[in-house]
């Protein structure tokens, strides 16, 4: 081992104890604090940041709690009532007569104040339903996160005797700290030994690797219970096998295509664009290695997907998930937030109705921008580009069955850029949710593409690195990718740094 990479590997050391200690003081520090700013002052107070529509100032003391948002409510909602009640119902609307839906009254977790939440869905009323009637309310999140989850709340109430409601600020932050921190210390190990692969200088490995360490949003997100954290680290641990083995310049073992075929599923049950990426990583490897990608990458690949569908059905009684009926008579009920649209109550960013253009800039290099929010990215785009171009002849080499997988550097960046715009472009076929993921401090539906565009940053660092101009410019980039990662120190589901200077100066306003 030579001294140079002996010292790298103290910096990613060093790295890496930083930034899981960070993100461990953000899960065991966390509680909901309610922020002046955020609400509306007196007639004749400061107005800059008045919200719109107006929220009022709490009446009464609220209760902690190391919940945040109405996505890590509903999550927490539905591993509670797996463990305390044996259900996946999170509440009740119970009609005392069925003929009259305006006659209600709610009951259950839901209708306590730290639950609730606007990430929920209400079974609708059967056909000719008359006399007393009782619907559930469902968390709107896919159910197979919160059923492993619930197995770790299981295991602390019958060991320890510990409850989620009495002992939360011991419950929760251990859940989060769990699907948060554990896997991210693991994630650093993995990417240490990718970026040394991948770069050629010192300068070009360690800002990659401190861009993974505490530039990115999983720094952010490492409070709070939510699904993109952990969709990216499996993205990190599904796409490992096969970059060192391209690296090496070798075939992946068959260890190695059953890890890439199942954290690739498990990423898409987290977050359901990642699928691009599983059928990315899979169509190529069943051409150029199909028995091995047949014998152990798709079983991986299945076992994730049918532990989805059977929540799914065991939770809501069909296999799609409660989003997929967005926009119908499960989200409109009564009392829904999504049940504003259309009417003079639909304010705020979740009604956002900009041009496709005015959303796909703001998501881009706007206020919720992808390059905007993390400069470091601009490095990644012009390497993947570069790379990407020179992917032709190694392509068609992929499928002339070589003696690897068939997978080069140029073929991966030509990959991440596709996937990349394919999921963008999903999200612009959205037009019914232009709402940039709610009040949430960065792009949070592309979160998990960040392990793969934090492998571009080395090619791009590289070359920079021989100028002095070249390491500056890399750390300015830096600098502003790391301030938008903790600007939101208080609470990751509120707005970015972009967005409030927007809405200080009057520029801009959901």
């Amino acid at each position: 081992m030579s001294d140079a990479s002996d010292t790298r590997r103290t910096v990613y050391l060093l790295l890496t104890a930083v930034a899981v200690a960070a993100a461990a003081a953000r899960v065991f520090g966390a509680e909901n604090l309610f922020e002046p700013s955020r609400y509306t002052p007196p007639a004749d107070g400061y107005t800059a940041n008045a919200p719109d529509p107006p929220r009022a100032w709490p009446a009464t003391r609220p209760d902690p709690t190391p919940m945040f948002s109405s996505n890590d409510r509903s999550r927490f909602a539905t591993i509670r009532a797996l463990v305390d009640e044996g259900t996946y119902a999170i509440g009740r609307r119970v009609y005392p007569d069925g003929e009259d839906p305006k006659r209600f009254k709610d009951e259950g977790i839901v209708a306590e104040p730290q639950y609730k939440s606007l990430d929920i869905v209400l079974r609708p009323l059967g056909d000719g339903a008359t006399g007393p009637q009782t619907r559930e309310f469902y968390s709107s999140k896919p159910p197979l996160m919160p059923t492993l989850l619930a197995g770790e709340y299981w295991f602390l109430k019958k060991v320890f005797g510990l409850d989620i409601v009495r002992d939360r600020f011991v419950v929760m932050p251990l859940i989060v700290f769990t699907v948060n921190v554990l896997p991210f210390a693991v994630y650093l190990v993995l990417l240490a030994r990718l970026v040394e692969g991948a770069g050629k200088t010192d300068f070009g490995r360690i800002l990659a690797f401190t861009t993974g360490a505490v530039g990115t949003f999983l720094v952010t997100f490492s409070g709070t219970l939510n699904n993109h954290s952990p969709a990216a680290f499996c993205v990190l641990f599904a796409a490992y096998p096969l970059v060192r083995a391209l690296q090496e310049k070798r075939d992946m073992p068959p260890a190695g295509y059953l890890c890439c075929g199942f954290f690739a599923s498990f990423a898409a049950t987290f977050d359901l664009p990642a699928a691009a990426l599983l059928a990315a990583l899979g169509l190529p490897l069943l051409v150029a290695r199909t028995r091995n990608t047949l014998l152990f990458f798709v079983p991986g690949a299945i076992l994730p997907l049918l532990a989805l569908l059977a929540c799914n059905a065991a939770a809501m009684g069909q296999l799609m998930p409660a989003y997929s009926e967005f926009g119908g008579p499960w989200y409109n009920f009564v009392g829904s937030h999504w049940a504003k649209r259309g009417t003079p109550l639909a304010k705020g960013i979740d009604f956002n109705e900009e041009p496709t253009a005015v959303y796909a800039f703001h998501l881009l290099f706007g206020h919720h921008g992808w390059f905007s929010l993390t400069p470091v990215w601009f490095l990644s785009l012009g390497a993947l580009v570069g790379l990407g171009i020179r992917s032709a002849a190694d392509v068609r080499k992929m499928f002339a069955k070589p003696a690897g997988t068939g997978w080069t550097p140029e073929v991966f960046a030509a990959m991440t850029l596709v996937v990349s715009v394919t999921v963008f472009a999903f999200y612009l076929t959205r037009t019914q949710s232009y709402n940039y993921g709610g009040n949430t401090s960065g792009p949070r539906w592309l979160f998990w593409l960040i392990p793969l565009w934090v492998l571009a940053v080395p090619p791009a660092a590289d070359r920079l690195a021989t100028s002095r101009g070249g390491r500056g410019l890399c750390a300015v980039l830096l600098t502003f990718s790391v301030f938008a990662v903790f600007y939101p120190a208080a609470n990751p589901w509120r707005n970015p740094w972009v967005l409030s200077l927007l809405e200080y100066t009057g520029v801009k306003r959901y």
